[in-house]
Order: C-alpha cells, then structure tokens, then sequence
C-alpha cells in the first residue's frame, strides 16, 4: 500500500488544488477506509465561497466534504465491530461521550463533537479517511456506495421526521426542495406518508419532486403560497410542514400553513440574523414549532429503511466527478442550482467509470 493519497485541499476561499498528503494510521479505536463516494454538501460550496459559516471560520488549509461512504482497508487494535473489507457508511460527527447531552442520548448538541469538514477538523474528499469505529454502520450488499454516502443528508430528513412526530395518517408540506428537501421526501415515505407536497421557486426540482413521490408541488414565486396550497391538496389541512430553504419569508411564513394543533419542523439556516414570526396566531393555534440540529441515532434505521420499495435516493445525483476535477465540481455545485441538485465525488477515478 502507498504511503501517500491525493486528497483535495482548500487554502482560501475559491482556492482547491490535489495535494499528496501521508495516508492516516488509524488509532486504536478507528478504521481506515479506502473512499469510494463523497458527495459535496451546501456546507462545504458555503466553506468553498465564502471561507466560514458563522463562528466556523477557515483558518488554515482544509479538507472539507463529509458524505462519505467507503470500505475498511484497515482497523485499529481495539476495533471489535469490523473487519478488512466491510463497506461502510460513515456518520461524520464524533462527541466527546461524557457531557450530559451525550449520556442522554442526544450527542447531536454535544458542545465538543469533531465533525468532518467543519473547521478545524478536516473532511474526505481525499482517497482515504480514518474514523472512529463506533461510527461507522455496514452497508448490506444491495446498497451502493453512492445510497451510502447518502445516508447523511438522508438522516437530516429522518431525524426531522421523528422530531415532528409524522405518522402515515399526517398530510407533509416540505418547503424547499434541494438536496435534503428532496431526501426528506424519501425520509417521510420510510415514515409511511403518502400525502406529501412541495414547495420551490426552481421548476427542475419541483418535476424532481413529484418524479419521487411528491402528490403536488407549488411556486412560491407565483403569487399566494396559501392560496396555491389549497388548490394543490383540495383544501386539505397540513398536520406538519418541513421547512429546509432557510429564506427567510418562508420561515415567517411557516406558521400560516399548517393546521391549528400542527407541526413545524425547521431545518433550513437561514442567511438573516432574525425573522420575524406571528407568535400570536402560534399560540392561538397551538402550534409545534421545532428545531433540527443534523441528526441523532438515524444511520442504523435509516440504512434499513433502503428496503423501501418506494425509495429511491439515486434520483437526487445529477452530476458525478473524479476527485481531480474538484474545482468543476464544486462551481457546478455553486452556480448551477436551476439543473444540479446532489454532485458526488469519486477518489478513485474507476468507481466512476464502473457507474
């Protein structure tokens, strides 16, 4: 095995280039994994653009990227749950184990979680990456690597569903139809919804929609998003609204389009500092309002649940790229979001070539 790997390394804002950097040992609780699928998220074209996200600010050189899926080429000593060979999704967040949050349950909300690609901690758009062991989760042979990268923006979705309680009865409006709105879709169809509608001012990712099980989709640009909503659902009330495009009108306007006693689920972060929000009408109709933090324990059930026979998370890749065509790849990300929605990476050259 070489002792050194090419990994994509961003020096500033706008500036990527492929380095050679040593291969990492993993520890004594880690695993190497050889990577075979990296998809680029919104977090890391905002790195890409803008060199921070709120208090994550890029400092120095880093690696980002953390949709990631891979097989073990290597375990360290006290590694118990894998073998040489596994192919492996990778949940991209380690807490520390001890604080409150964590022994409750909720390690999402640990203060001191390392999470890949989120300054100062580097991410894998390289050909390999070592992780602790714990969190990383089989892929069943039927799953591909390109489903098993997936598993992390899916998990968003996945956990914003537990979080808003959704059962097979509820009527799902999902505001914003990107990357995790789409995959949200597919989260509430693991969820058993079948009354499920979206919103988005782009046309591509409104077909993209309905194409994924979505009864109706509607404009926000063309005129009243309640208005548009009745006619799309024959008038039927909404039991729980994802919001995930972080504009801010459509924060604001969450609280208008649920039913009284219903259930919003933000997710989305918004640019704004503060959005204005009817607190009023909110109390009145007793509304859930609820926040999503990435996920929390979603990687195991959400893995499971690619035995759907509705679910099809492939639909979302619109554009795949070797690793030496970084830079491409993440402009399109950046600039061609009227055709693109997920753009996945591949280290090596060969796992595309085999798609």
């Amino acid at each position: 095995m070489n002792t050194e790997m090419k990994a994509a390394i961003l020096n500033k804002p706008k500036s990527i280039e492929i380095k050679e950097i040593p291969i990492p040992e993993p520890k004594n609780n880690e695993a190497l994994l050889k990577v075979h699928c990296i998809g680029i998220c919104g977090s890391d074209v905002h790195y890409y653009e803008h060199g921070r996200i709120g208090r994550y600010v890029v400092e120095k050189p880093i690696i980002l990227g953390h949709e990631v899926s891979g097989t073990v080429v290597k375990v360290g000593k006290d590694v118990k749950n894998l073998n040489v060979g596994d192919r492996v999704a990778v949940e991209p967040g380690i807490p520390c184990g001890d604080c409150d949050y964590c022994r409750s349950g909720r390690y999402n909300l640990c203060a001191d979680v390392e999470f890949m690609a989120t300054p100062p901690f580097d991410g894998a758009w390289s050909e390999y990456v070592t992780v602790k062991s714990d969190f990383l989760f089989k892929l069943p042979d039927h799953v591909s690597f390109e489903e098993g990268a997936l598993i992390e923006p899916l998990s968003v979705g996945f956990h914003a569903m537990r979080r808003g309680k959704v059962g097979p009865g509820d009527t799902l409006l999902v505001t914003g139809l990107g990357p995790i709105g789409l995959l949200t879709i597919e989260a509430a169809k693991m969820f058993g919804i079948s009354e499920i509608y979206g919103s988005d001012v782009v046309a591509f990712r409104r077909d993209l929609a309905l194409e994924m099980g979505a009864k109706g989709v509607i404009d926000p640009s063309k005129g009243s998003v309640q208005d548009q909503l009745k006619e799309a659902t024959g008038d039927k009330a909404i039991d729980v609204l994802i919001e995930t495009s972080g504009n801010a009108h459509a924060v604001s306007d969450t609280i208008n389009l649920v039913k009284r006693g219903g259930r919003v689920v933000y997710v989305g972060l918004p640019t704004a500092d503060s959005i204005p929000i009817d607190i009023t009408s909110m109390i009145d109709a007793e509304i859930d309002m609820l926040g999503v933090f990435r996920y929390v324990n979603t990687y195991a059930d959400a893995i499971k649940s690619l035995d759907h026979p509705l679910v099809d998370l492939k639909k979302v890749i619109t554009d795949q790229y070797p690793l030496d065509d970084i830079q491409k790849a993440i402009e399109v990300a950046m600039t061609e979001k009227e055709k693109s929605i997920k753009v996945m990476i591949y280290p090596d050259s060969a796992d595309l070539q085999s798609n």
